[in-house]
């Protein structure tokens, strides 16, 4: 039986993430994907450790951040069943996910390579999406 005094909260994130393929449904249409992150703000987790987070919102604008402060801006769009983003630092190569839901929130999986990222929706990682001004040089 999984003790959390024993294996504390990682453990806990670490059973998740081995359970999240089986238990993650169908991928979302894009149509379910606006309506579950239109006006929010998401933080994804990878291996038990912070990986970023996006700000969703109307019009299927997005801002992306690896949480170091920099923010990229994009959109989002359906193609083939994927979820694609596009950001202003590089707008001719799509980034293309496909998302299910399951009981703790959505599970991504990078389509561009499969097999390579599955991300998981994480609740509290303990930072804040904060998005500095542009780098000003001498």
């Amino acid at each position: 039986m999984f003790s959390m005094s024993k294996y504390g909260m990682s453990g806990l994130l670490s059973l998740c993430l081995l359970a999240g393929p089986v238990l993650a449904g169908e991928p979302m249409s894009a149509q379910e994907f606006d309506d579950y992150t239109r006006g929010k703000t998401l933080f994804y987790g990878q291996g038990g450790a912070s990986y970023g987070a996006e700000r969703y919102m109307s019009n299927r604008r997005v801002q992306w951040s690896f949480l170091d402060g920099q923010c990229k801006e994009g959109e989002w769009y359906e193609e083939g069943g994927q979820i694609c983003f596009i950001y202003e630092d590089n707008p001719d190569d799509p980034q293309c996910w496909t998302f299910s839901e399951k009981g703790s929130g959505l599970i991504a999986r990078f389509q561009n390579l499969p097999g390579t990222t599955e991300l998981y929706e994480a609740g509290d990682m303990g930072q804040e999406m904060i998005c500095l001004g542009p780098e000003i040089g001498v």
